[in-house]
This record gives structure tokens, C-alpha cells and sequence, in this order.
């Protein structure tokens, strides 16, 4: 049959996000410049592994080590990117004070 073989004939359903996954967190991390960058992720561990080997941002690239400042957890994925918004409008000394102390819209 013209070199193609057919393996299964099973449909593949596509994968419906889960609105409401709060598996996704905001951080800060503090950069060897002293300065403050912001992200989202759904696993901070690995994240924060890829900054300091240089392969998760240019921002931070260029500013290593860095360190985790401060994380709001337990987010969905729209929380997490408006939070990540707001601190990114926020004059950096209130950044921290900022993730700490928001709240999710209802």
C-alpha cells in the first residue's frame, strides 16, 4: 500500500484544559544584579533549575544565580498571568509585598 501502514485506526480526542487546574504559580526571582524577575510555571523546581543553567530566559541569562524570591502557588493558569501582569505594572519595591498579598478575582 504505497509504504504506508496503517497502526491503529483510533481517534485521537483532543485534550480539553481544565479551567479550573491550580497548578500553575507566579514567582519572583532574585537576580546576582539585584534585580527582581517575574514568571509563571506549573513546576517550580524544574523552573527555577532552568534559570540558573541559563536556558529558561535571556533576562536571566545574563544575571546568574538567581534565587527564588517569593511564589504564589496553587493558582489556574489565568491567575497566574494576570498576577505575573500586575507585578510587571508594580514599582519593584512592592513587587514582593504584591505577589504576596494578592488575591484571585472572583
Amino acid at each position: 500500500m504505497n509504504g504506508i501502514e496503517i497502526v491503529s485506526k483510533k481517534i485521537m480526542q483532543p485534550v480539553i484544559p481544565d479551567k479550573n487546574d491550580r497548578n500553575w504559580s507566579t514567582y519572583l526571582l532574585k537576580c546576582s544584579d539585584g534585580s527582581l524577575y517575574c514568571g509563571v510555571t506549573k513546576n517550580m523546581k524544574n523552573r527555577l533549575i532552568k534559570h540558573n543553567e541559563g536556558t529558561a530566559s535571556k533576562y536571566t541569562r545574563f544575571r546568574l544565580p538567581v534565587k527564588l524570591a517569593a511564589v504564589k502557588g496553587y493558582l489556574t493558569k489565568r491567575e497566574a498571568y494576570q498576577l505575573e501582569y500586575q507585578i510587571k505594572k508594580t514599582p519593584t519595591h512592592k513587587k514582593i509585598a504584591t505577589l504576596n498579598d494578592w488575591k484571585p478575582e472572583n
